[in-house]
């Protein structure tokens, strides 16, 4: 399977079917694989072949979809950019990754920018280019001669990068298969009951695992009609549903509450939503009542899963929301999900151990990272560096991030990325980020940190210095120093101690 070879089996069969709606337009099954064909021959064009890097940094949009499939048509590998990046976080995977290609628009200009001098690869514009050295994906397609079919892939070959924050001081690119992906879209049909009669839509960005491909991906492979939003407003989901009749979402914690909080929610007929999917911090019970009375016969089903697995490892089944409060749910079809003891073995039911994956979804590791694939990837088993447990009736439960990952508004930040940067002031010699708890975006992150000497550094100064090298979501939202960080006998930073005084601190 591959995506482009799906459109290209929808655009046979079901020419006129629509396919995608985005404002005011809507594009046929018949009318995307032509657009696809033609992006393809673009790129083509700009000298890209099989197994090169084509990287998007755009806003949901029908060209994100059509650049995404356009590298497929190649046999290249897609990579989608988090638009919320900071310049040198840009820059950074640009290069790690070795992208030959990037695609961009004019509003996310202000992120190349600064960078310009260090994008070594062919650039291109969803619009107006603001200098010479920017393609217009526009003119390029209207120019170029279609490719007439996809290029032969394997099970192997890499079809996609997704750089996540990780645990470590520097984003990882997780190498996602096409094996991967067909996997992925069938164990998430038989857990969801999908059919081509459903209607998606599309409110989270396109370069999260939970817009792309705990909906996107899957509708598209089974030809349903699907609605992308440009950006995420609690209004034009609610607009969108009863409009549209749509039957299947993605929505982050952060986006659920914002729904429900909406001035226009009563009164509306939201009964065509069939499946509400969700993943992240535990929501509490009144909160999931009050969603299943405003979306009356939907399933609110609470997933666990991972960029390295392409989403949705877990579902919890419906009818289960208030019986197993907090709980995950179960393994997917073809995915075995164990919690280990640290000797490996399988820990009892209430025992709490590391949660490991195996299954044709998972990934083959990380872009150009051995080590950190085989610290990942031991015994036939990823190792997610969460701690989870499985009750009595094989329900499984995240107790923690076992890393220290912080999760604000359904964006992954690591903690040591963050300390990485706050090392960078030659005033500070000491710092530990945690989260905090926080009402709209479940958690932030805030920093603890130690000065050097006598100096006189103040909090704004240190948020401003992370706020140019960070991106906002990852800047701590708060700095409090210490005279040290609290430290256990063999000189590891006690973090649980910090997230203890970061919540006092909210309750003060």
């Amino acid at each position: 399977m591959s995506l482009s070879r799906i459109v290209e089996h929808h655009a046979d069969r079901l020419p006129g079917a629509p396919a995608l709606a985005f404002g005011d337009e809507v594009v046929s099954f018949g009318e995307l694989a032509e657009r696809a064909r033609r992006t393809a021959g673009a790129l083509a064009g700009l000298g890209l072949d099989g197994g090169d890097v084509v990287a998007a940094l755009l806003h949901n949009s029908l060209e994100f979809v059509e650049v995404m499939l356009g590298a497929d048509y190649l046999g290249a590998v897609f990579m989608p950019l988090n638009w919320r990046l900071a310049p040198p976080e840009l820059a950074y995977i640009v290069g790690h990754a070795g992208a030959s290609v990037l695609v961009s628009e004019p509003e996310l200009q202000p992120l190349t920018r600064p960078v310009a001098g260090e994008l070594k690869c062919t650039l291109v514009c969803a619009g107006a280019g603001t200098d010479h050295r920017w393609h217009g994906l526009h003119e390029l397609r209207d120019a170029a001669q279609p490719v007439q079919a996809p290029v032969p892939t394997q099970d192997h070959d890499l079809l996609r990068l997704m750089y996540t924050s990780g645990t470590t001081a520097r984003p990882k690119g997780v190498m996602i298969t096409h094996g991967n992906l067909d996997a992925k879209c069938l164990a998430h049909i038989v857990e969801l009951g999908l059919a081509r009669t459903d209607r998606g839509l599309i409110a989270g960005p396109l370069y999260h695992v939970g817009a792309l491909d705990l909906t996107f991906t899957t509708l598209l492979y089974l030809g349903c009609y699907q609605r992308i939003l440009r950006k995420f407003t609690s209004t034009e989901v609610l607009d969108a549903i009863e409009r549209d009749r749509l039957s299947t979402v993605w929505l982050a914690p952060a986006m659920v509450k914002l729904v429900l909080d909406d001035e226009s929610l009563i009164g509306r007929d939201l009964t065509s939503m069939r499946v509400i999917i969700d993943g992240g911090e535990k929501m509490p019970l009144p909160l999931i009542d009050r969603l299943l009375a405003s979306f009356p016969g939907a399933w609110f089903a609470d997933a666990y899963g991972l960029t390295e697995t392409v989403s949705g490892d877990t579902f919890l089944n419906k009818g289960k929301e208030r019986d197993k409060l907090g709980s995950v749910g179960k393994p997917v079809f073809n995915v075995d999900v164990r919690v280990i003891r640290p000797d490996g073995t399988d820990a009892a039911a209430g025992e709490e151990g590391e949660i490991v994956i195996q299954g044709p979804k998972v990934s083959v590791g990380y872009w150009r990272d051995p080590e950190a694939t085989a610290r990942a990837h031991r015994d036939g088993w990823f190792h997610t560096g969460d701690v989870g447990v499985y009750d009595e009736d094989g329900y499984l439960y995240v107790v923690d991030r076992l890393k220290d990952m912080i999760l604000t508004g359904g964006e992954n930040v690591a903690s040591l990325e963050v300390e990485r940067v706050l090392y960078e002031h030659p005033a500070v010699a000491e710092a530990a980020v945690v989260g905090r708890p926080h009402e709209r975006w479940g958690e932030v992150p805030v920093a603890f940190v130690v000065v050097c000497g006598e100096s006189d550094l103040d909090a704004d100064q240190l948020l401003t210095f992370c706020g140019e090298r960070l991106a906002k979501f990852k800047t701590p939202k708060a700095v409090t120093f210490l005279a040290a960080l609290p430290r256990n006998p063999s000189g590891k930073v006690l973090k649980r101690e910090l997230r203890e005084l970061a919540a006092k601190e909210v309750a003060a």
